[in-house]
């Protein structure tokens, strides 16, 4: 019974002085488990479809201005100050396959053109070169019938030859890039193109468009100020640092 005593007590004080060795770190250190535990950064960004929330739908097809696309993403992709979801904010395409766009960064869609869920917004975007895209009877069938269901289409840029070419805002005022007004005009004349070099936006009933680029901010701003509310604008203009750009100075 000696004998078990001493093996319990010489047990006993290894055990404390594991547990008391200061060389080692603390496990209940907050900064020391958060570095250890596995993060899943894919799971944490994801936003889930929400059929209750408005649908904000980017076209996109090889050769978009990446700019045109992540502009509208930033606007409306942003949530509330409380950090409440406003947007389902969707890409789709023509097929599943990536999309390259004109500064080479490749983009999946979400949808394509059958599998595309009812849209409240639908925002199409520009190419430098839209002929490929003007000439795509599946693109310009895809625009005509979701204007039968949207509340609201935006062009950007060059985006406007798509508009035009699918004739669901002839009648209406539209803009375009810098330098393309006037054959936009002769190319669909029954469009009330604006001068452009005047003029960066324009609305007109449920259609509005931009000269595209950093242009496409306004554009997407206003209709984020239309479907919210104007704080709801200036708080996503502050999370941008929007306001860093308009008082930038060298």
């Amino acid at each position: 019974m000696k004998k078990l005593g001493i093996i319990t007590l010489i047990f006993a004080t290894i055990f404390t002085s594991c547990n008391t060795d200061t060389s080692k770190p603390n496990v209940e250190n907050p900064e020391f488990t958060k570095t250890k535990q596995p993060t899943d950064t894919l799971t944490k960004h994801l936003k889930p479809y929400n059929p209750k929330l408005p649908t904000i739908g980017l076209l996109m097809y090889n050769g978009v201005l990446q700019s045109e696309v992540i502009a509208t993403s930033d606007v409306f992709a942003k949530p509330t100050e409380d950090g409440k979801q406003l947007f389902n904010v969707i890409s789709i395409a023509e097929t599943k396959n990536p999309i390259t766009t004109e500064e080479g960064m490749h983009f999946v869609p979400d949808y394509t053109f059958k599998n595309c869920p009812k849209l409240t917004a639908l925002f199409v975007p520009s190419a430098y070169d839209m002929y490929a895209q003007v000439n795509n009877p599946k693109i310009i069938n895809f625009i005509i019938e979701k204007n039968k269901e949207t509340n609201y289409i935006v062009s950007n840029c060059a985006g406007a030859q798509l508009i035009g070419k699918s004739g669901i805002a002839d009648g209406k005022k539209i803009v375009t890039w810098i330098g393309g007004g006037e054959q936009l005009q002769k190319d669909y004349p029954n469009l009330k193109v604006q001068d452009e070099h005047v003029v960066t936006f324009v609305e007109d009933g449920k259609f509005s468009s931009s000269n595209g680029n950093l242009a496409s901010y306004i554009s997407a701003l206003n209709l984020v100020e239309k479907m919210t509310s104007l704080e709801h604008r200036k708080f996503v203009e502050s999370y941008l640092y929007l306001d860093r750009l308009k008082n930038w100075k060298e």
